[in-house]
């Protein structure tokens, strides 16, 4: 193999003005080019900020290195992950570099540049939930959660494509967008509906990502993409601000390549929200620091249940395998593993947990973003028309099928009488075995061919963690046919996020299955050795 020549990160940035439309000054000169490598694929924030502390690069590269990357690969490639670049990136990445100037201290996520999925409101930036009918529309206000995180230093590098209004686990597909494509092999989908910010981050776009999960969307792409994805406990994260599909299941989290950078955007996530009720059941509950969990030994003595009952639903042969190797994997870092782990009366205990609350949750968000928005309420939007034909069915069965919380019909985890019980019952039995963590393949097939929505089966992420509000985090397990990944997910106790983390970094580090997809490697610019880690 000839030897690949290895370039300074912020090399060529002259060509950037014509690389990256609406995010970069021709007036403006180019950064100066580097004095030593720093090699951006596959980059952490920890890897980040120790090249700012070294002077390897400053955070005007880096936001620049990023947005030249999604002007070489999303549009030409089809990938199709970005709907918009934020034009005032490279502003607040000088600011951000003046700043470390002067203090010569970073903040927790200082110039972490994200890929923030486009039902977060973000202030000044367009905001749409996939849908044609809010093109345009700039909120005033953050996301709870988006404010937070800029407030410890992240940059809101670009919004992703998404399910349109959120509907769809299985593509992202959006009437604003179109479809977003699988970064390991555009012949098939990312799943939904965060599939933009997982095929971006997996595609290196950006350093980390904000899904939102009502059913599957954090963990399913981020199993199709071969990320960690994080569905924290419902309650624990903040929802305001986040349009929502049935707010009584959403939640948002972190999407990223490792546990560590996911560990570190859910420490400034998590907390009390007054804009949101739920939050009060987190308070008392979040340590100090969840970095503190981060353990390669945190296996060790770990009793960890397998959920058959998930795990065997017609897999498919090749994720069987790596199921099964994924529990080797898990024995050979230390863990009790107890297998098989039943629930008693699953079937029953499951059923029925759905309730078609999208027209009262979007009417109420809508509402929320005061007069100038273009669509007021569920009515309106069908009106319009501007919708993708795919959830044309969604949009009209919630106008015609509308539910609403009364007394605890249709409420949230903590009041609904069947929540309860169904939480009750997982709870149970991880206490009768004394396990801490409950796995099974977060999906039980590789992603279906785009088009094939035949090809949709395997999701086990919706039977559980959406309806018991308990935490779910998914990591990657490895690769099957055509190079497509696949994701083991842990289920925890709510609250229970410090031995999740504990466990899935600990196997992480054990496997280091994540891989860089090869359609997308380094630029010019980058220097390539960081694509398999």
């Amino acid at each position: 193999m000839s030897r690949i020549l290895q370039f300074p990160v912020c090399y060529f940035l002259l060509l950037l003005s014509t690389l990256a439309p609406n995010s970069y000054s021709r007036s403006h000169s180019a950064p100066a080019l580097l004095k030593e490598k720093f090699p951006l694929l596959e980059t952490t924030i920890a890897d980040i900020h120790q090249a700012f502390r070294k002077g390897d690069c400053n955070c005007e590269q880096l936001v620049t290195e990023y947005l030249r990357r999604i002007a070489a690969y999303d549009q030409p490639t089809k990938l199709n992950a970005i709907i918009l670049t934020n034009p005032q990136a490279l502003t607040t990445a000088r600011q951000l570099d003046a700043e470390y100037q002067k203090t010569k201290k970073l903040r927790p996520l200082h110039c972490i540049p994200l890929i923030v999925k486009d039902n977060y409101n973000t202030a000044g930036l367009q905001t749409t939930a996939g849908s044609l009918a809010l093109k345009g529309f700039e909120p005033a206000e953050d996301a709870t959660v988006v404010k937070s995180l800029k407030a410890a230093g992240a940059i809101v590098l670009a919004k992703s494509n998404m399910a349109e209004w959120a509907f769809s686990p299985m593509v992202s597909i959006s009437s604003i967008a179109g479809e977003t494509l699988n970064p390991y092999n555009l012949l098939h989908v990312p799943a939904g509906s965060s599939g933009g910010t997982a095929a971006a981050v997996a595609a290196n776009f950006g350093t980390a990502g904000l899904g939102s999960d009502t059913g599957n969307s954090i963990r399913g792409p981020s199993s199709h993409n071969a990320l960690v994805g994080f569905r924290p406990t419902l309650g624990l994260v903040s929802r305001a601000g986040i349009a929502p599909l049935y707010l009584r299941n959403d939640t948002g989290g972190p999407m990223t390549r490792t546990v560590a950078d996911a560990t570190r955007l859910l420490e400034v996530m998590a907390g009390f929200d007054p804009a949101d009720p739920l939050t009060k059941y987190s308070e008392g509950k979040i340590p100090k620091s969840y970095q503190q969990f981060l353990d390669k030994n945190g296996l060790k003595g770990a009793r960890i249940g397998v959920l058959r009952t998930l795990s065997e639903r017609n897999p498919d042969p090749q994720v069987k395998a790596l199921f099964e190797q994924s529990i080797a994997d898990l024995k050979k870092a230390g863990a009790d593993i107890i297998d098989p782990i039943e629930v008693p009366d699953f079937a029953s205990v499951s059923k029925d947990q759905w309730c078609s609350v999208f027209q009262h949750d979007i009417n109420e968000y809508l509402a929320s973003l005061g007069p100038n928005v273009p669509v007021k309420n569920l009515n309106e939007i069908i009106a319009s028309g501007k919708f993708a034909p795919y959830i044309a069915e969604n949009l009209t069965y919630h106008q015609q099928h509308a539910e609403v919380q009364q007394g605890t019909s249709c409420a949230d985890a903590y009041s609904d009488p069947k929540r309860i019980a169904f939480r009750k019952a997982i709870t149970d039995v991880m206490d009768r075995y004394k396990v801490n963590a409950l796995i099974y393949p977060t999906w039980n097939n590789p992603p279906a061919k785009v088009g094939d929505f035949k090809g949709y089966k395997g999701d086990n992420s919706q039977l559980i963690a959406p309806h018991t509000g308990q935490p779910a985090f998914t990591v990657p397990m490895g690769f099957t046919y055509d190079n497509l990944p696949a994701g083991l997910q842990f289920l925890g106790r709510p609250f229970d996020e410090p031995t999740l983390i504990k466990y899935t970094f600990a196997y992480e580090q054990a496997t280091h299955y994540r891989q860089a997809p090869k359609l997308f490697p380094a630029l010019p610019a980058e220097a390539p050795d960081k694509q398999k880690r």
